[in-house]
């Protein structure tokens, strides 16, 4: 079962940086509810940018 992290992280990835459901998903699929891989499968698959990963990674740090 995903923590209270978890969903808060999903949310701030659709609600502050925008990602569409379909882009988490390919994320997710690939790293299986580790945060610290999610920003960076993001990445990699060109689906944020430098900015948006600055962005996910001061909150994750926040967490």
């Amino acid at each position: 079962m995903p923590s209270v992290t978890y969903h808060r992280f999903i949310k701030f990835l659709q609600e502050e940086i925008n990602l569409p459901q379909d882009s988490i998903a390919i994320a997710q699929r690939s790293v299986d509810q580790n945060l610290g891989l999610i920003p960076m499968v993001l990445w990699q698959y060109g689906l944020i940018n430098l900015e948006q990963l600055d962005r996910i990674y001061d909150w994750l740090e926040t967490y």
